[in-house]
């Protein structure tokens, strides 16, 4: 309930105007209730966006099926409502908070990395890299149009990184 809240707020009101105060009035619950479980709403939204999410679909034969449907996977979330304004939202906050930051690496990254790292056999800085590349090209995507990445262009992406990753080429 609170979640399915934050993000459709967050979907009408944006990120910045998506208070905990207007979040918890969505939700039918007061702040406090949200405050005793989230101690900020950096921490609210990536607990939201690791529901959102849920775990990676790890599909295919091979690991440039694998990375493929990684990366569509992605892309599909990012274009739920609400959901890349949510992520970009918290990870812009997190710039300017390390706490934040902790938060966002350990629970939500690491989640996705360490699977990426046990399907692929990939070291941890290679899967970070991939992860910084698709993601943020994403969101970059998303903050220049407000929009979410059309089909056509999370294909391009898909053909540009996976000739570096998928046969495990590129620096190590």
């Amino acid at each position: 309930m609170v979640f399915a809240a934050t993000l459709s707020t967050i979907d009408e009101l944006g990120y910045a105007r998506a208070t905990v105060d207007r979040i918890a009035a969505a939700a039918g619950v007061a702040k406090t209730t949200i405050y005793r479980r989230w101690p900020s709403k950096g921490e609210l939204i990536v607990d939201c966006l690791l529901d959102a999410f849920g775990p990676i679909p790890l599909e295919g034969a091979g690991r440039a099926e694998l990375m493929s449907s990684a990366v569509r996977w992605i892309a599909a979330k990012i274009g739920e409502p609400g959901v890349g304004d949510a992520f970009a939202g918290v990870f812009s906050d997190a710039v300017s908070d390390p706490a934040l930051r902790v938060v966002l690496s350990t629970r939500l990254q690491d989640r996705y990395r360490l699977a990426l790292q046990d399907a692929l056999g990939e070291p941890e800085h290679r899967v970070l890299f991939f992860i910084d590349v698709v993601v943020g090209t994403l969101l970059h995507r998303m903050g220049m149009t407000g929009e979410p990445m059309v089909d056509a262009d999370v294909a391009a992406l898909v053909e540009m990184v996976l000739p570096y990753f998928a046969d495990g080429a590129g620096p190590t």
